[in-house]
């Protein structure tokens, strides 16, 4: 999407679709929509004496201007309460209204700045929020569709106005970071949607070479042979069922004067889970397919750190496999040997991700970060203990820990800290290795969180599981069925708050 930011004043522009909002429970329009229903003699407010309009979060109404404005068309779209009301609320509002707007047959809408007088919101995080909405809001993948037409209709421009010249710097400022950070979401999107024959590891490859040649960004891809050197025998093991060669893939952005320590953002790359020889259920399988969310985050990521041009040191690294079984596979009862030393007796090979992040994170704490963040769909247990709508955290440092859930909630894309205590390591505990890769029913997700902290040193980490939050089972506001991109935009808030 096209996204123009200028001076104007909203009810002499003209547009395809003018879009405003409106708070819930409020009985005057604000002054972006009581300047245009001036001119359009009353039209909103008769809407709210009506009734058939209050504000409600995501309500849409569409009126024809008949001529009595530039604009052929007003889109009134609902934030819903005042006191409710989050940046969120205008992320939400705006991937609601570019649908609206698609499905008018429109290519181009015309908007203003929206929530002002939410608490401690800057114009620029709404400016953000904004953009974000909008670009998110009109993801569709057709890739693989024959009939082309399916999908055509885009919105494909987008101008928003500032009232007060005063207001350009910042609005501009925001709807570069909102650019980029929904560009980001759409990047993940895509790479899991692609089907797995498709998005091998080999292929993961090739699009992480694609982001080395952005500004300042370099890119190392091991293979097998140079992994065994190494002594990564967990991700190898899992590694062992698939003809697919395993990549581990190392991305370095330094947009830093200064070549301090770097954050390290390590993310589960698995193109395919079948759960190996702890073989999943059949319904819902295909869902597998984006078992590479983290890693598909860590590379959007750190393009958009790139494209930002932020004053960071940033190491994005993605060990990357299928988990499949096979002649070759690891078997439950198995035991590897890490590359940090420790050894890991495998009682259920579906518990692979756990393995292949404990040589990511090992290797991480070799490059002497300042931070480190894992991001995974880790674990079914954070589906049942957490729903759709969180991110587990666990982490090690408060200042961190703090650190990210700021940045969540800024994005829009909440975590919720869970225990990280080592009588939890109970559950580890194996009779013929240092430890096993699963603990029980109990405290799944906590266990799997535990054993990952055993490979991560004493430097600063946090373990981001996004398994309840990185597929959706329908459609919303600015979020598709399907691969979500949730905890991309986390991300990046993270780092711009960091180089700020």
């Amino acid at each position: 999407m096209n996204v123009t930011v200028k001076q104007g004043t909203i009810e002499r522009e003209p547009a395809e679709v003018l879009v405003l909002t409106h708070f819930d429970g409020d009985t005057r329009l604000n002054d972006a929509a009581a300047a245009v229903d001036r001119v359009c003699n009353g039209q909103l407010r008769e809407l709210l004496k009506s009734g058939e309009f209050d504000g409600k979060l995501n309500q849409a109404v569409l009126l024809h201007t008949s001529g009595k404005a530039p604009a052929k068309r007003v889109l009134l779209v609902g934030l819903g309460k005042k006191k409710d009301a989050r940046v969120d609320s205008v992320r939400q509002a705006m991937g609601t209204a570019v649908k609206r707007v698609r499905q008018t047959g429109a290519s181009s809408f015309v908007t203003c700045l929206h929530g002002d007088g939410l608490p401690k919101t800057s114009a620029v995080e709404l400016a953000q929020a904004l953009i974000e909405g909008a670009i998110l809001g009109t993801y569709q993948f057709t890739e693989y569709l024959s009939d082309k037409k399916a999908g055509a209709r885009q919105v494909t421009r987008l101008a928003v106005l500032a009232a007060d010249a005063r207001q350009l710097a910042d609005l501009k400022e925001g709807a570069r970071r909102g650019a980029a950070t929904a560009e980001a979401a759409m990047l993940v999107r895509d790479l899991c949607n692609h089907p797995s024959n498709v998005m091998t590891p080999t292929r993961v490859a090739a699009e992480a070479k694609k982001i080395g040649r952005e500004r300042s960004v370099r890119v190392k891809i091991l293979e097998r042979a140079q992994v065994e050197r190494l002594g990564m025998g967990a991700f190898l093991g899992v590694a062992r069922g698939s003809h697919e060669p395993p990549k581990f893939i190392i991305l370095e952005y330094n947009g830093s004067r200064r070549n301090g320590k770097p954050i390290v953002i390590v993310g589960k790359t698995i193109t395919f889970d079948t759960g190996g020889i702890s073989l999943k259920p059949a319904e819902n399988m295909e869902q597998m397919k984006a078992d590479m969310t983290g890693g598909a985050e860590v590379l959007a990521t750190v393009r958009a750190a790139s494209r930002l041009r932020l004053p960071i040191h940033l190491i994005g690294i993605l060990p990357a496999t299928e988990n499949m079984p096979g002649g070759r596979a690891i078997k439950p009862g198995d035991i590897l040997k890490s590359l940090s030393g420790k050894t890991i007796e495998v009682q259920n090979t579906d518990a692979e991700g756990r393995l292949i992040l404990a040589d990511g994170l090992a290797y991480a704490a070799r490059l002497k970060p300042a931070a480190v963040i894992d991001i995974a769909t880790l674990t079914g247990a954070c589906v049942v203990a957490l729903g759709q709508f969180a991110i587990g955290m666990f982490g090690n440092d408060d200042q961190l820990k703090r650190s990210v859930r700021d940045a969540g909630l800024r994005a829009g894309e909440r975590v919720w800290e869970m225990p990280l205590w080592d009588e939890y390591f109970e559950q580890l505990k194996s009779d013929v290795a240092d430890m096993r890769n699963i603990g029980g029913r109990g405290g799944g997700m906590i266990t799997a969180a535990l054993f990952l902290s055993k490979f991560v040193g004493d430097h600063p980490w946090v373990h981001l599981d996004i398994a309840s939050t990185d597929w959706s089972e329908r459609e919303r506001a600015y979020i598709p069925k399907g691969p979500t991109g949730i905890g991309t935009r986390l991300l990046i808030q993270y780092l711009i708050d960091q180089s700020l």
